[in-house]
Parts: C-alpha cells; sequence; structure tokens
C-alpha cells in the first residue's frame, strides 16, 4: 500500500533545498522502492541550463546509485520558490523517459498541490507509446 500523503511530504521537504537561482522555480520529489524505502531529490540548476537537473531524475539517480531498481511511485510538487505549490507540477519529458527506463506502466506518479490536493496517474498514462526495452523487440 502506498502512503501518497508520507510520499507528498517528502517531496515537500525535499523542494527546500532546490537550487533555482535561474528560474526561481522550486521543485521536490520523493520516490518510493517496492520495498519501502523513499529517495528524495530536488532541482538542482545550472546556468549553462544543459547541466541542470529535474528533481525526478535526482531522487531516481539518488536510488539507482544505491543499488535500487524497482520503483513503486514517485510524489511531485513544485512552484515559484516563495509560494506553496497551488497547481500540479507534471514531470518533463525527459523525467518521464528515466522513469520507464526503471518503471512499468503501472508505476504512480502523484502530483501535489497544496491543501493536500493530488492527482494520481500511471506511467501508462503520462507516457503512451513510450520507448523502453519493449521497443527493442
Amino acid at each position: 500500500m502506498i502512503d501518497r500523503e508520507e510520499l507528498c511530504r517528502e517531496a515537500l521537504k525535499a523542494r527546500k533545498n532546490a537550487y533555482c537561482p535561474y528560474s526561481h522555480f522550486a521543485t521536490g520529489a520523493a520516490l518510493l522502492t517496492k520495498d519501502g524505502r523513499i529517495y528524495t531529490g530536488c532541482n538542482v540548476e545550472n546556468n549553462a541550463y544543459g547541466p541542470s537537473n529535474c528533481a525526478e531524475r535526482t531522487a531516481f539517480f539518488k536510488a539507482v546509485s544505491e543499488g535500487e531498481r524497482e520503483f513503486a511511485a514517485i510524489a511531485i510538487c513544485g512552484a515559484m520558490e516563495d509560494r506553496e505549490p497551488e497547481e500540479v507540477c507534471p514531470p518533463c519529458g525527459v523525467c518521464r523517459q528515466v522513469m520507464s527506463e526503471f518503471c512499468g506502466g503501472d508505476f504512480e506518479v502523484i502530483l501535489y498541490a497544496s491543501e493536500g490536493r493530488m492527482e494520481v496517474y500511471t506511467l501508462d498514462q503520462i507516457l503512451p507509446l513510450r520507448f523502453d526495452l519493449d521497443s527493442f523487440h
């Protein structure tokens, strides 16, 4: 059972660590492994933009670098750094492709907005016709 509220709280905490001096848009993510561990991430910007990294990928890369390969869900939140996330913040295309590398179609993507509002999607819903290992067969 996925505790969506806990994941959202962890994503909000991670958002506080965002390094976003250029866009001033702070994002946080909390990634849940199938065995119950949580890895968090925030966005880290760079003035060259290309080397910047989204919160979702930060969480995935931390988890994968620790040997994790099986994931159940991710919670994501984002807004201007001086505001609460009033609207949901969907993952960018690159982050969706990273999710596709490690997750099945039933992987939950939880988009959080303030006051406890959340929208829940599966990876299949946010990335139909995705390019993955099955694409090679």
